[in-house]
Order: C-alpha cells, then sequence, then structure tokens
C-alpha cells in the first residue's frame, strides 16, 4: 500500500503563491486531522483503557520515536509531572540519537532497528509497562525494532502512524492509524501528520490522567506550583472550590503544598 504520507501535495506553485494564500491554504489542510482523528477515536481508547489498566497496576508509559515524531513524544511525556503531579519517570519519552536529537537530528540514528531496544533497557522496561511507538510513515526501524523486541518480551505495545497498513501497525498490539493524506509541502510530516500525532497523545495522556484520578472536576489539582502564574491558578482554584477568599486560600496553597490537599483539608 501507498504512503500517503508520501504522496504529492495537493498543490503546486507553492513559491509563487502569496503569503495570504499560503496560510489559507496551510490552515485549510490542517482543518482535516481532527477529522482523521475523529475516525480512529475507537482505537484510541482502546489503547488508553489498557494503560489505566498497566499504570494501575504499578507500570509506566513510554514513547519512542525519531525526528518529530520523537520529539513530539518526549514533549507530552515531559509535561505530565509538572501538569499532573505525576513522579518523573512514569511517562518516559525517548528519540533516536539521544537526547542530542531534540534540538539536532543525528545522521542514521533512526536506522538502527536494535537501538531501541537499548535504549529502553536503560530503563528497566518490564512486562508491568506500556510501549508507544510513534512514526509518521509507519516504517522507522528504530521504531519497528523497539516495539517488535518489546512484545517479545510480554510487553504491551501500541502506535501512532499516518499511513494504512504498515510494519509498524502491523507489529504492535493496539495500532492507531491517522490517515490525513498528503501534506502541504510534499513529504513534510512535522505538518499535519506531526498535528496529528500532538493531538492523539494530548487524548491519550490526557485522559490517562483523568482515569487516574489527577483531575478532581476539571481542575488540575496534583500540577505543580512551580511558577507563580502556577500559584495564583491553584489560589482561585482553592477561591472557587471552597468559597473562601484569595488571602486564606493563597495561605492553604503554601500550608499544603497542593491544591488537592488544601481543599481536602477543609472537608
Amino acid at each position: 500500500m501507498s504512503a500517503t504520507t508520501e504522496s504529492s501535495s495537493h498543490y503546486d506553485h507553492l513559491d509563487k503563491m502569496s503569503i495570504h494564500d499560503l496560510l489559507v491554504n496551510i490552515n485549510r489542510e490542517d482543518k482535516t486531522v481532527p477529522l482523521a482523528i475523529e475516525k480512529v477515536i475507537p482505537a484510541i481508547g482502546a489503547l488508553v483503557s489498557v494503560i489505566v489498566e498497566k499504570m494501575k497496576s504499578g507500570g509506566r508509559l513510554f514513547y519512542i520515536g525519531a525526528g518529530t515524531s520523537g520529539r513530539l513524544g518526549i514533549v507530552d511525556a515531559s509535561e505530565i509531572p509538572p501538569t499532573y503531579g505525576m513522579p518523573q519517570g512514569q511517562v518516559i519519552g525517548l528519540i533516536a540519537g539521544g537526547d542530542q536529537a531534540i534540538r539536532q537530528a543525528v545522521e542514521h540514528a533512526e536506522d538502527d532497528p536494535a537501538q531501541a531496544w537499548k535504549d529502553l533497557l536503560h530503563f528497566a522496561i518490564n512486562e508491568k509497562d506500556v510501549l508507544i511507538g510513534i512514526a509518521a510513515s509507519g516504517r522507522t526501524p528504530y521504531v519497528i525494532g523497539g516495539v517488535k523486541d518489546a512484545r517479545l518480551h510480554g510487553i504491551v505495545t501500541g502506535c501512532i502512524t499516518c499511513n494504512q497498513g504498515t510494519e509498524l501497525a502491523q507489529a504492535v498490539e493496539y495500532p492507531i492509524e491517522v490517515v490525513v493524506g498528503p501534506e502541504f509541502v510534499t513529504g513534510s510530516t512535522r505538518m499535519k501528520a506531526g498535528t496529528a500525532q500532538k493531538l492523539t497523545l494530548n487524548m491519550i495522556s490526557t485522559s490517562v490522567m483523568v482515569l487516574l484520578g489527577r483531575v478532581k472536576g476539571n481542575k488540575m489539582v496534583d500540577m505543580q506550583l512551580s511558577n507563580n502564574k502556577l500559584i495564583d491558578r491553584g489560589t482561585r482554584m482553592i477561591m472557587d472550590e471552597l468559597k473562601i477568599g484569595a488571602e486564606e486560600a493563597r495561605q492553604l496553597l503554601k500550608q499544603h503544598g497542593s491544591v488537592r490537599k488544601a481543599v481536602d483539608s477543609r472537608k
């Protein structure tokens, strides 16, 4: 099956378009991404369910990817502790080429199918955990090798890809195939494919955190109070929940160190 992520753009002569036409046409393409994701919500739900089950039993969630896909996994993983108060190391993102590849491409890092498993072993990955491989093309050797090795060791595997019928999807138990079609710039999968991966990761990790009890009502009651903006937000949450004034709420937050503990202290 042909890879739609590599198909020729619906647009031509981009270099002759006005700024307005470039922006309008990029935006037109971007609008199709949520509709593509909507079609695979059942597949996303199945993966979320098993992640929650595993994490409730002490497991962790891993992402592996190369290039844009790897960076998106790292972004999602790095935001979980400050947003939801999860301990560091519960959600882990790894990129082909190591941390230096976050900022600068590492030549041929994605081409070694054995390297991902070596990287995962540094974190003692085991059958309690879940591994999600992220690859727009669905054919990245680093990612395919990683999920295949993980599955051989009894680890639950899923993937996020933007092509159908890929080797990656066939290698995992919980495939998510968000087919967004050709990119505005032919083959530039940091665009629609990257957006689709980001939105899907948001859906997965947010749903998992809600189901693990890290949200109360609609509020991030376990967020880390790492700057003044978050302290102010936490104060407003306590004010709203307990119907008290700002100064009292701030003192409760300072005393207890989290919104959840501050609210629970009065109930």
